[in-house]
């Protein structure tokens, strides 16, 4: 499967971006995705994640209120709303799928297939 993410860029705070993450696979209904970020010197992050049997969404407390995750299956797609975005939101974001059932969803070593990473830039 590989998944390619888009949507970053620079934005001053306050401001919102929306990224995607398309999937190259015809089975992407069956995947659970998730979103990730990583700011320069700090370790991967969870963010956000969004399950397939029964779309139910998880958020970190940095982004709950602020981000929303969903998924277009007839498009392959999954999407990051991000809104009132703030300088600490500030990293490189990867989009992850995974098939195989699992209660975690806010490990990154869960997660088989991973993006390649989309900058996100929060100006003060």
């Amino acid at each position: 499967v590989q998944l390619q993410a888009s949507g970053g860029g620079l934005v001053q705070a306050g401001g919102s971006l929306r990224l995607s993450c398309a999937a190259s696979t015809r089975t992407f209904s069956l995947y659970d995705m998730g979103w990730f970020r990583q700011a320069p010197g700090r370790e991967r992050e969870f963010v956000s994640a969004i399950r397939w049997n029964d779309g139910s969404t998880y958020y970190s407390d940095s982004v709950k209120g602020r981000f929303t995750i969903s998924r277009a299956n007839a498009n392959n797609t999954v999407y990051l709303q991000m809104n009132s975005l703030k300088p600490e939101d500030t990293a490189v974001y990867y989009c992850a799928a995974d098939r195989h059932y699992s209660r975690v969803y806010d490990s990154a070593l869960r997660y088989d297939y991973w993006g390649q990473g989309t900058q996100v830039t929060v100006s003060s």
